[in-house]
């Protein structure tokens, strides 16, 4: 009973952080969208839908912050009713009271999941594509989705998609193992055949031999692509609206292909990592808490979250790039700030029950 009362005022409390912090920042979207507004065809509904469509992504963007500021308005709402005290007076254990409030992370850690594999990915890309049809009537409307691609020696670069994913504005370049450069074909657009293969179309071929530089122009020319239909669709998400199994599908590809994938595997550990992320979350409040927080005020505490919260960001980002740029293991990088922070709380649970 004690259990299933502390862990429904977490889980309550979670849920209005979350709901308060994704609205926060989808409101500061929606004025980063208002700058479009007459662009085209983009009218104020196009910018309202855009943002609704991408809000699941910021409430998993939140979820961390949210977990801390839930843990600490349920803990603090028991502390000032008194609860608190009187559950420790009837020798119900700290170390109890925090696992109660740890239960909700189940749940949570499920629907993100269910967001971040089914939700998410559709409902970004539908939000895009609807983006750029309405901006394509605009004269300046060039699309800020470019992307480049990697294999061996060849890079793919592609400077945007059309509504209905065709690709524009492709350059491919490729590079002799001395490193010179040995073509550049750009074409205006590509049709993707089923099989893989694309037909570039309006094409101009500059091959450069160790005579001169010679230049060809084509209606059409066949390339056979080293990007996959399925892949195609991975690189045009956002790094953080990729779902999980194709994040892991994408390593494995660029490792056998002996490309680097650490971006990829750096996005992929942070969504294995993610309960333990949030039971750090939990760890940290509940030390506040249990310490000098008891006696502080809703703001305070909140002041304290808020803090807290925005030093493990940037200490997440930190290692999420120190990472990438040092290669180091994608695992450890993941894993270390939420490391960090149990055991900081468990340094401050200590230090409170002397």
């Amino acid at each position: 009973m004690l259990r299933r009362y502390v862990s429904l005022a977490t889980l309550k409390a979670f849920a209005l952080a979350a709901a308060a912090l994704t609205g926060l920042l989808s409101l500061l979207e929606l004025v980063e969208q208002l700058a479009s507004v007459g662009q085209g065809r983009y009218r104020l509904a196009d910018a309202f839908v855009y943002v609704l469509l991408t809000a699941p992504g910021r409430f998993l963007q939140v979820t961390p912050m949210a977990m801390l500021l839930g843990a600490l308005l349920a803990l603090g709402a028991l502390a000032r009713n008194s609860e608190l005290v009187a559950m420790l007076g009837l020798g119900i254990s700290a170390r109890r009271i925090v696992g109660s409030v740890l239960l909700p992370i189940v749940p949570i850690v499920v629907l993100l999941l269910a967001l971040a594999e089914f939700v998410i990915p559709p409902a970004q890309r539908y939000a895009q594509d609807d983006r750029a049809a309405a901006l394509d009537a605009a004269s300046s409307a060039s699309g800020d989705n470019s992307l480049w691609a990697q294999n061996n020696r060849q890079y793919l670069n592609i400077q945007r998609f059309r509504n209905d994913r065709t690709p524009v504005g492709i350059d491919i370049y490729r590079f002799a193992p001395d490193g010179r450069l040995i073509s550049i074909v750009h074409a205006d657009h590509a049709t993707i055949r089923p099989d893989g293969e694309w037909l570039l179309a309006d094409v101009s071929r500059k091959i450069n031999t160790a005579a001169d530089l010679t230049t060809e122009h084509l209606a059409t020319l066949s390339w056979h692509a080293f990007v996959t239909p399925r892949e195609m669709q991975v690189l045009t998400l956002p790094l953080t609206s990729i779902p999980p199994t194709a994040l892991y599908r994408q390593v494995h590809s660029l490792e056998a292909r002996n490309e680097g994938a650490s971006h990829y595997e750096h996005q992929l550990w942070e969504r294995i990592c993610l309960p333990v992320t949030l039971a750090a979350m939990v760890m940290i409040a509940s030390a506040f808490m249990f310490g000098a927080g008891r006696t502080q005020s809703t703001g305070r505490s909140l002041l304290f979250g808020a803090g807290f919260g925005i030093v493990f960001s940037l200490g997440q980002l930190i290692f999420s790039r120190l990472g990438v740029l040092l290669d180091l293991d994608a695992a450890v990088t993941a894993l270390t700030p939420a490391l960090l922070t149990i055991w900081l709380s468990l340094y401050l649970f200590r230090t409170a029950s002397r």
